[in-house]
């Protein structure tokens, strides 16, 4: 029998990449294999982000280049999943005519069917439909081999409706995974060998609104750092808001609960952020990253940043610029605002011209280049403990790891290294790296 081949595409954050990694997991049990090599696939899917526009766009010119792949192979099936797909449904059709079938993000548990019906009756097929129960949101992913990290979705969906997103609208409403479904996969994992995983979520600080009484985002950080084999619980997004107490002590109470957070501020203006529909104002977050610093004082503190949203006055941006100055990020991913249809701030009046945001964008990370620079400098000497993960991307001779604070640390290491936890002490701080050496190699370090 022939093998089947399956090429998959992802757009946009770490909650889609593991959406590909269970369709790639579902279909293996239709008998389809992943491929690199478009050229070489039966079945194509993009799964596809809308939160920007320059994604979407993205979408749009690949499903160009790999549509005329159907010049050459008439069988080829090519799907389209995600937001995106979520947001256009049927009108998608319309838009890319070589597309087989778009599935929206409650269907992914629907894939093997959908493929299999335009297998036999080459019919186009749309499936958005929202579920109650989101079937796809457990689905098991089997690790590959030599892999160390794995992603684990705790709940889907969004209920805060923020003025510039669209994802309550594509994902649906909030809905988190009984605790005890996701021990029990966490407990597979460890099982194959896996050291880390990445808690995943729109905002896991409300994890567990949809479930009974006592069930919290704390305590299945607890319940998880029982699991024997599990070196390291990571987790993403956190919605500032919802930042309790209770979980802020985690990271001094939690071994294994990684010594980073990402905590999106969107404007360091309190007028842009109640436009936002946010629910905090700058001075709530600060005191948050305070308690944060004082119960770890080397946690790692990352961030999202919008420029540019509707009415953004040089005022405000400038109060973005002092709320950095104050904070100081080890990273931020910063963004012109892109207007989503649907969202309140469509509507919103004071549009800002492109160039400006490009201006106000350019200086803010520069800004942010000069203070994760600095971040990564004041670690030069210090003693770290890896998750020893791969070969370096930068040369073959040497391995990388990650350090609790989530930076990366290239150092020369041999081979059987790989999968352990290894103290390094870091000899050269760079802009997106860290350099070091491992401590048997120097000595004791104080």
């Amino acid at each position: 029998m022939k093998n089947k081949y399956l090429y998959i595409q992802t757009f946009g954050c770490q909650m889609n990449v593991h959406d590909s990694e269970q369709m790639a997991a579902l279909l293996a049990d239709s008998g389809y294999k992943t491929t690199d090599n478009a050229k070489l696939a039966d079945l194509i899917i993009l799964n596809t982000c809308s939160i920007r526009e320059k994604a979407a766009q993205k979408v749009y010119s690949e499903l160009g280049r790999l549509g005329k792949l159907k010049d050459h192979n008439s069988e080829l099936i090519i799907g389209v999943g995600g937001c995106l797909a979520q947001h256009l449904g049927s009108r998608f059709h319309k838009k890319v005519s070589r597309l087989d079938f778009v599935f929206g993000t409650h269907n992914i548990h629907r894939l093997p069917e959908m493929v299999a019906a335009v297998c036999k009756k080459r019919e186009k097929i749309t499936s958005i439909n929202f579920h109650k129960n989101i079937h796809s949101i457990g689905i098991y992913a089997p690790p590959v081999n030599g892999q160390l990290i794995a992603f684990v979705t705790i709940m889907q969906g969004c209920n805060n409706y923020c003025a510039y997103c669209v994802v309550p609208y594509l994902r649906g409403p909030e809905m988190s995974r009984p605790p005890g479904d996701i021990i029990e996969e966490i407990n597979k994992l460890a099982d194959q060998g896996l050291k880390e995983v990445t808690l995943l979520g729109q905002n896991v600080n409300s994890y567990g609104n949809t479930l009974e009484k006592g069930i919290n985002f704390t305590s299945l950080i607890k319940k998880i750092g029982k699991v024997s084999g599990i070196e390291r619980i990571r987790f993403t997004t956190s919605h500032p808001r919802d930042l309790s107490e209770e979980l802020i002590n985690c990271f001094t109470e939690e071994e294994k609960l990684c010594e980073h957070i990402h905590l999106p501020v969107q404007s360091g203006s309190n007028r842009l952020l109640a436009l936002m529909n946010r629910g905090y104002s700058v001075e709530d977050y600060l005191k948050k990253v305070d308690r944060l610093r004082h119960g770890c004082p080397q946690i790692s503190i990352t961030s999202d940043i919008i420029v540019g949203f509707p009415g953004e006055t040089e005022r405000d941006y400038q109060e973005t610029i002092d709320m950095m100055e104050k904070i100081r990020f080890d990273s931020t991913f910063s963004f012109k605002y892109s207007e989503r249809k649907g969202t309140a701030a469509e509507k919103l009046e004071g549009k800002i011209a492109d160039c400006e945001k490009q201006r106000r964008l350019k200086l803010l990370q520069d800004l942010q280049d000069k203070h994760t620079l600095e971040k990564n400098t004041e670690l030069e000497g210090s003693r770290q403990e890896l998750l020893i993960e791969g070969r370096s991307k930068n040369s073959e001779n040497d391995l990388m790891g990650r350090t609790s604070s989530w930076k990366i640390v290239n150092f020369k290491g041999k081979q059987e290294l790989i999968g352990k936890m290894m103290d390094i002490t870091i000899t050269k701080s760079y802009l997106h790296s860290l350099r070091g050496k491992l401590i048997e190699e120097v000595g004791n370090v104080n």
